[in-house]
């Protein structure tokens, strides 16, 4: 069951055997390579050269073995941390009352060294606001989608033969080492027939899915940093979780090999602060000991202008 599966991975009571975890860097036959289109774009390694899985047991559970170049692992951190971070995104220090009033959380945090304060970042949101009390989103709690997550997804989608697909929704979760996220499915989009696509960054997850009821089984994966994760087809409304992060047995953001200035237009600032060592420096940092985790969805059905 689910959440006997979750329980044993959480425990640090006890030596956890991590032997049955799905491994990406090991040959198993519980995976299924995918053929996908030969494209390139900003921050990835050519698509011919993608490693690209499907679960066997979980038909629809897509997972792309880190596509990222070097820097377009540092890209995307510090989108995260620097920007996705910041109002007008809705994020959970925003109801603290002695952290509601900070605009800029990783500013503050490097100009005053406030490691509590770093830890206390745990989510944020982005275009439509899921509202974790009703499960509902609204227009009236919406904000702009950030195009360049927009783009990569829809880029993402052509490769992988979804079709169009356009990103409304976004959660940026910020885990630490003694993180978990606790076994749910999503199901609050219109529109869930789109896939849900999953970003890793840092440290490793254990990412745990089981069926569409809760005492289904589970399986276990590693997801480690650069790793995508797509739920598609019937895996989209499956049970799913985060039970445990362990220490990642690589750091691929650390050197920078493979820089290219063909960034897209307007986020040049970014790639300067890829390219400076010095600058990268806390970013870098955060990674060691954290892990980030782009989620993201699209909301509305086809041809549907709003809820």
């Amino acid at each position: 069951m689910f959440k006997d599966s979750f329980k044993y991975y959480k425990s640090r009571s006890q030596i956890v055997d991590f032997s049955q975890v799905l491994d990406l860097n090991k040959d198993t036959p519980n995976l299924k390579k995918i053929d996908i289109k030969s494209e390139t774009y900003f921050g990835f390694h050519p698509t011919h050269t993608w490693e690209v899985f499907e679960v066997v047991a979980r038909p629809g559970l897509i997972i792309i073995k880190n596509p990222f170049t070097n820097v377009g692992q540092r890209y995307w951190a510090v989108r995260c941390l620097q920007d996705y971070s910041k109002r007008p995104y809705k994020r959970n220090i925003d109801s603290v009352k002695s952290t509601a009033d900070i605009d800029d959380w990783w500013q503050v945090c490097n100009v005053t060294g406030d490691v509590e304060l770093l830890k206390k970042l745990r989510w944020s949101t982005l275009g439509y606001h899921h509202n974790w009390d009703t499960k509902y989103y609204s227009e009236e709690h919406k904000t702009e989608f950030p195009e360049d997550l927009q783009n990569v997804t829809k880029f993402l989608s052509s490769v992988l033969n979804f079709g169009n697909y356009s990103a409304e929704a976004a959660i940026i979760n910020y885990y630490h080492m003694d993180s978990t996220l606790s076994g749910h499915t999503d199901h609050s989009e219109p529109n869930l027939n789109a896939p849900l696509f999953s970003f890793s960054f840092g440290q490793t997850a254990v990412f745990l899915i089981g069926g569409k009821l809760k005492e289904d089984s589970a399986i276990s994966m590693f997801l480690r940093s650069g790793d995508i994760l797509v739920m598609s087809g019937d895996s989209r409304l499956c049970y799913h979780g985060v039970p445990r992060i362990i220490n990642a047995d690589s750091r691929p953001w650390e050197s920078i090999m493979h820089i290219k200035d063909d960034m897209p237009k307007g986020y040049e600032h970014i790639l300067k602060i890829c390219k400076d060592e010095k600058l990268w420096t806390c970013f870098g940092d955060y990674l060691t000991h954290s892990r980030i985790n782009m989620n993201v969805r699209q909301v509305l059905n086809k041809d549907q202008e709003s809820l």
